[in-house]
């Protein structure tokens, strides 16, 4: 059974950051490909960026761009996030799917039980 557990999230302030982790197991989890996906509250979950076993990585969302940094070894897969801002706040969820990113960013078969990003201003 795949399964994926995140961690690393909590309160910062504005300007501040924080580094996601997430661990698969269940696995080898070679060509399958890992990403995070957030939802705030009262809205829809959106992909934030993906990281494939092979190939460039994958991102969806504009505004974290040059913020946020996705990196992954093996089962392990990382978010750095720098510059955080109030609207970064939400429920981080880590997840996975075999083969390719998805499309849409938020199409994924494995998902963890997410871990919350809140950001003061």
């Amino acid at each position: 059974q795949v399964q994926v557990v995140e961690s690393g999230g909590g309160l910062v302030q504005a300007g501040g950051s924080l580094n996601l982790s997430c661990t698969g197991s269940g696995s080898p989890f070679t060509n399958y490909a890992m990403g995070w996906v957030r939802q705030a509250p009262g809205k829809e979950r959106e992909g934030v960026s993906c990281a494939p076993w092979h190939g460039a990585v994958a991102w969806f969302v504009d505004s974290v761009k040059g913020r946020f940094t996705i990196s992954r070894n093996h089962a392990k897969l990382y978010l750095q996030m720098n510059n955080l801002k109030p609207e970064d706040t939400a429920m981080y969820y880590c997840a996975a799917r075999y083969g390719s990113c998805p499309g849409s960013g938020d199409e994924y078969n494995y998902w963890g039980q997410g871990t919350q990003v809140t950001v003061s201003s």
